[in-house]
């Protein structure tokens, strides 16, 4: 809890072992609700989630936005906080993103990597893929944002009945973001650091990129 706000953490995982490990060393305390959502792992994650104490619930459908689905509709509390498992986005900084959301009145924060350039532990594939992507977005939806493709956020659990998130692959990063920014609720992008992954890279650079590429393309007709 941040002042009288209470927050559930929703953490989507396939096969992170490795990054939640790392990520449980901080002190997460504050937070009232940690729900991680097992997309099919095979590895240790259930297992280092539940004796840290984390709710667990099972997404079968494979998938990015499939997981952060599940884990939404599952939430408790007023305030969620949604971030990678892979340890790439630093758990030190969600309470400073929280009272930015409190104390600004805001609905929905958004964690950018891009505002100073690539980040050391960005590869410069993945930084120009980021890079192509949310100019095409910023282009097709008329919307200014710094990085479309942060997976860190913060926002109001009010907003989800009041958007429409279809998306179950990498694009529902894309598409939330769209969905808030079109429907006018109050937005700002903080500034984080960002680190080198931890365990398997499960991202497909190409082929996902080829896919949110479409997906955008889509989302903007239909």
């Amino acid at each position: 809890m941040i002042g009288n706000k209470k927050l559930s953490l929703v953490i989507p995982c396939y096969n992170e072992e490795d990054g939640l490990t790392e990520l449980f060393k901080n002190d997460l305390s504050y937070i009232d609700e940690i729900i991680v959502v097992d997309n099919n792992c095979t590895d240790n994650t259930v297992k280092i989630a539940k004796d840290y104490g984390a709710r667990v619930v099972e997404e079968k459908k494979s998938g990015y936005g499939a997981a952060y689905k599940k884990g939404f509709k599952n939430v408790t509390n007023e305030i969620i906080v949604a971030m990678d498992g892979d340890n790439t986005y630093p758990a030190g900084e969600i309470k400073r993103l929280v009272e930015i959301l409190v104390e600004r009145d805001l609905d929905f924060v958004s964690a950018s990597r891009l505002g100073d350039g690539r980040p050391e532990t960005m590869k410069k594939v993945n930084y120009l893929g980021n890079i192509i992507l949310t100019k095409i977005m910023k282009f097709l939806f008329l919307r200014q944002i710094e990085d479309s493709m942060t997976g860190m956020w913060v926002f109001k659990k009010e907003i989800l009945s009041r958007i429409k998130l279809k998306s179950n692959s990498m694009a529902f990063t894309q598409e939330i973001k769209i969905e808030v920014l079109k429907n006018k609720f109050r937005f700002a992008e903080i500034r984080i650091p960002y680190r080198e992954r931890l365990g398997e890279v499960k991202l497909n650079k190409w082929a996902d990129g080829i896919k949110t590429l479409a997906w955008l393309f889509y989302k903007r007709l239909f």
